[in-house]
């Protein structure tokens, strides 16, 4: 160390490359995780992206399912359920969380609109949360 402090290396060498390396991940990026699955949970939400069948239910009529793309954005409170599910070791499709926060904010647009509407999906392809 003392010849980087005396400017004699600047490029560390390959094994204390990959040691700061390893000490670097092993300690920061669990911390930084923490830190945005706080925010995610608190005031950040997050945003899914799913490729699924969706079903719908609604009082007084109903409307066939199809395969649906659908990116949107998830509210905090619904993210911190989520991520509790998946510390607890639940996958996505083991939960109607993911459906919930879905028809939320997509179908019926944060409760604005299609009160009492409920999506159910299933044949999940791919299921993707972005913090």
């Amino acid at each position: 160390m003392e010849r980087y402090r005396a400017g004699k290396l600047t490029t560390p060498q390959k094994r204390l490359r990959e040691a700061l390396v390893e000490a670097t991940e092993s300690e920061w990026q669990p911390q930084v995780r923490a830190q945005v699955r706080e925010q995610a949970s608190t005031s950040g939400g997050m945003m899914v992206h799913v490729v699924a069948y969706f079903g719908f239910t609604a009082s007084g009529s109903s409307d066939d399912g199809r395969e649906r793309h659908i990116t949107t954005p998830i509210s905090p409170t619904y993210a911190a359920r989520i991520l509790q599910l998946q510390e607890a070791g639940a996958t996505e499709e083991e939960h109607p969380v993911v459906a919930e926060a879905i028809t939320e904010s997509y179908f019926t647009d944060w409760g604005s609109r299609t009160n009492g509407l409920r999506a159910d999906f299933t044949h999940v392809q791919s299921i993707e949360f972005e913090f």
